[in-house]
């Protein structure tokens, strides 16, 4: 084929993954590294290959890069311990070497900013060690040196969003002041994707970064003026690193090692020294309020396409009881299977609220919805349009449609008042013996009142969305054998009834 091979590393993080939909998007032929290829496989499109293969593993790579034009090296150790350093160095020679034996025309390579005349910190320095062992290859390197990733989904983002959030009062230890310039994910993407045709020879170093230099602590300012949240900051002179990624940990969704080398990189400061980019490429970086504002904007769609933690070494599991932390929204969601075809599960879906009610517990529907007007909401009394029909924009008592897709998808959106926003979103998907009933209700929380809010409904929530699933999948089932005349109830092939699953573990992200 004319159209030059790609290979991508790191499809699966947060990078990569939005990177992979950019060069599929604009026609290019992708192969994709992966540890686990059925887990990548299902979340591609069925013409990105995806081959088997690890960066620790020389003899997958030999494979993975033959007949490869151009590699992207997108991965790094940072959810692994200590040893992080030594993993990420052999990785690179193993890459290097293969890249030079396969006959590679160029590597792009992500790495992160900071002056190499300071002392960096462990995960800044493995960073450029990465780069100086790739272009040791003979194989040409452009070298991107990026400082804090803006953009929904980003690690840095949701631990901005998270702190600004959750605390009205922060106390900020000496990093929080220290200067970045973070780029937006968007323009990010823009240089990775225009280095596969930049005419140059030999290998680049480019310092990136969006249009302004400041510190964690006027980001979290501007996010604050954005959500319309007065947070007050009082800086204190201690606080390590190491008690810092605690903190992190507790109220953020950072897991406390990332949180580490994270605030350990942040404690240099990572602003652009070498502005040869701004030259060489036809981009025009975004400022952070324009980062943030269009984060903010695409978190208002599902949630974000790609995450941090949805790359494979980002390790850790958070508690049931509340649901999953998904950047800073809570999400609670479980499935039911049903031996029915999608446009069966899908049915009682359709005709949930109003006449028919919630399937579950309706009194308590009714409670809440007194509880509402009470506080000056909707409550309850509006029902809907159609007992049947459904149209985004129709209201469903206190929800309103969002989206909605005949036989698969209902997305609704909560009027009622809450300390936060809520959605609640059906997805039916079909199998070779029926179909499966997901159903996911998100909190986006509004400060520390949104989280107590949350938690403390959660039992009563836990009970009620658990009881409403079974209920819909029995309808489900009941009306699948009410319109097969072929079929009767006894017989050996009637329908099972509904089996409710636990896919925490298996969970896919979405809003």
């Amino acid at each position: 084929m004319s159209e030059p091979l790609i290979l991508l590393t790191g499809a699966t993080g947060y990078v990569g993954g939005r990177l992979l939909l950019a060069l599929r998007s604009a026609g290019h032929r992708v192969r994709c590294l992966a540890r686990n290829p059925d887990f990548l496989a299902s979340r591609v499109s069925a013409d990105v290959e995806v081959v088997r293969g690890d960066v620790l593993d020389r003899q997958s790579l030999d494979r993975a890069l033959a007949g490869v034009d151009v590699a992207y090296y997108l991965v790094h150790s940072m959810g692994k311990g200590a040893d992080f350093e030594a993993a990420d160095r052999e990785a690179a020679e193993n890459f290097a070497g293969a890249a030079e034996r396969q006959g590679v025309r160029r590597i792009i390579y992500l790495g992160g900013l900071g002056s190499e005349q300071e002392v960096l910190s462990p995960h800044l320095r493995s960073r450029h060690e990465v780069g100086e062992i790739l272009r040791q290859s003979g194989t040409p390197v452009i070298e991107f040196r990026a400082s804090v990733v803006l953009g929904s989904g980003s690690l840095s983002f949701e631990m901005l969003r998270a702190l600004v959030e959750r605390l009205p009062v922060m106390v900020t230890p000496r990093w929080v002041h220290v200067l970045a310039q973070p780029i937006a994910v968007t323009d990010l993407l823009a240089y990775l994707a225009a280095a596969l045709t930049l005419e140059i020879e030999g290998d680049r170093v480019f310092e990136i970064g969006g249009a302004d230099q400041l510190s964690y602590g006027a980001m979290m300012k501007t996010y604050a003026e954005l959500r319309g949240l007065r947070r007050l900051m009082i800086p204190v002179p201690v606080l390590t690193p190491g008690l810092s990624s605690l903190w992190l940990g507790l109220v953020t969704p950072l897991y406390a090692r990332v949180g580490r080398k994270l605030v350990e990189s942040i404690c240099h400061p990572t602003v652009v020294r070498d502005r040869s980019a701004l030259d060489t490429f036809d981009i025009v970086p975004r400022s952070c309020r324009q980062a943030l504002v269009e984060a903010l904007r695409n978190e208002d769609k599902e949630l974000a396409t790609t995450r941090w933690s949805d790359a494979l070494s980002s390790a850790g599991r958070e508690p049931a009881f509340g649901g999953e932390r998904v950047g800073s929204r809570l999400v609670d969601s479980r499935s039911i299977d049903v031996a029915v075809s999608p446009r069966f599960a899908f049915r009682p879906v359709a005709r949930i609220g109003g006449p028919t009610g919630w399937y579950f517990a309706n009194w308590l529907w009714r409670l809440r919805g007194m509880v509402d007007l009470l506080v000056g909401g909707v409550g309850m009394r509006r029902g809907r349009r159609h007992p049947v029909d459904l149209r985004v924009g129709d209201t469903v008592d206190w929800w309103r449609v969002e989206e909605i897709r005949p036989h698969e998808y209902l997305r609704l959106v909560a009027e009622m008042k809450v300390p936060g926003r809520a959605w609640l979103e059906f997805k039916v998907r079909g199998h070779g013996d029926g179909a499966t009933i997901r159903q996911t209700a998100i909190f986006d929380s509004a400060g520390l009142g949104g989280l107590i809010y949350w938690y403390g409904i959660y039992p009563i929530h836990a009970l009620v969305f658990r009881g409403m699933l079974r209920r819909i999948g029995e309808q489900a089932v009941a009306g699948g054998l009410a319109e097969s005349p072929h079929v009767e109830p006894a017989t050996e092939g009637s329908p099972e009834p509904p089996r409710e699953r636990d896919d925490r573990a298996n969970r896919e992200p979405k809003a």
